[in-house]
């Protein structure tokens, strides 16, 4: 098979095109003809070494959209993806007619989004939600999942007059700019006045520090990244008792990896709202398998929006 491989540390550019032998399924697992293939930064992480770097040489990529033996179009994390062929553990259909790039957007970031909401959060119909960088590939199905599970108001926050736009056009109620220096305030206005009940926040930096200042009694603030590069100020515990308020974290990777874990469950729900046209993923560009590298560094460089995908 046909497949972009890594034979040492490095950026997007040690990505190689290779001919490589067809992997072998092992117990539970299938072998699927690979019709497209995620890119996450996550791939990137592994590349450089930075984030659980595979033994060399390796194929990257964890996600694919494609076919099993019998014919059925599925939806599944896999492992090596950048490839035509690949495998797969608990794959699931999807129908023929949707978009490769909304469902692989669907695994990733639609579960994060899902659980960020269900699971982390907790929402309860009729709060009020902050999702800080809406319209980032988690942010924007944050937005339209809290509406789809009865958020009283969706207050969404962007660095641009065209990205709140976009946030706007994917469901908010509000869009503000998120930048840290009177972020609360903003927030607030938005609200009708009144603190919110939950932000969830990818920042990180001073924008959490300042959205920690948003919450309302019993409010929750919830960090899944933090793509400031920037950590926030250490947490005094007297402040959260003082303000019933509370602070957690979420993060797929590690929700997956719990023995018996059931992360992945929520995907035949988030495929059936995206069929319906209720859920609306971000589609971004599509590369061949062999530009792999290239769609890796747009990628980095914050070139793409939506899900960037590529096709063997």
């Amino acid at each position: 098979m046909r497949a972009m491989r890594a034979e040492r540390r490095g950026g997007p550019e040690v990505l190689t095109l290779a001919e490589i032998p067809d992997p072998v399924p092992g117990p539970g697992q299938t072998l699927v003809d690979v019709e497209a293939a995620g890119v996450n930064f996550a791939d990137l992480g592994r590349l450089s070494g930075s984030y659980q770097p595979p033994e060399l040489p390796f194929v990257p990529g964890g996600e694919v959209v494609g076919r099993t033996p019998d014919g059925r179009r599925v939806l599944a994390f896999a492992g090596a993806a950048f490839a035509s062929k690949a495998l797969v553990t608990e794959p699931v259909e999807i129908p023929d007619d949707m978009e490769a790039g909304a469902a692989l957007a669907l695994l990733v970031q639609g579960l994060t989004a899902w659980h960020l909401l269900r699971t982390a959060a907790r929402l309860v119909p009729g709060e009020s939600v902050v999702v800080n960088a809406a319209a980032g590939g988690v942010g924007h199905l944050t937005v339209q999942l809290a509406k789809e599970f009865g958020a009283g108001r969706v207050i969404g926050t962007a660095s641009t007059k065209e990205k709140r736009e976009l946030v706007m056009g994917f469901g908010a109620d509000a869009a503000v700019d998120g930048e840290a220096d009177g972020y609360a305030d903003r927030v607030l206005a938005a609200n009708d006045g009144g603190p919110v009940d939950m932000v969830l926040d990818a920042v990180g930096g001073p924008v959490f520090d300042a959205a920690l200042g948003a919450l309302a009694p019993f409010g929750r603030l919830i960090a899944y990244g933090t793509s400031s590069g920037v950590d926030p100020s250490p947490i005094d515990p007297g402040r959260l008792a003082q303000h019933n308020v509370s602070v957690g974290g979420y993060w797929l990777g590690a929700h997956l990896r719990l023995p018996g874990s059931t992360a992945a469950r929520p995907l035949p729900e988030l495929i059936a709202l995206t069929a319906a046209g209720r859920l609306r993923p971000l589609t971004g560009g599509e590369y061949e398998l062999e530009r792999a590298g290239q769609a890796l560094a747009d990628l980095a460089a914050r070139r793409t929006v939506g899900k960037v995908v590529l096709r063997p």
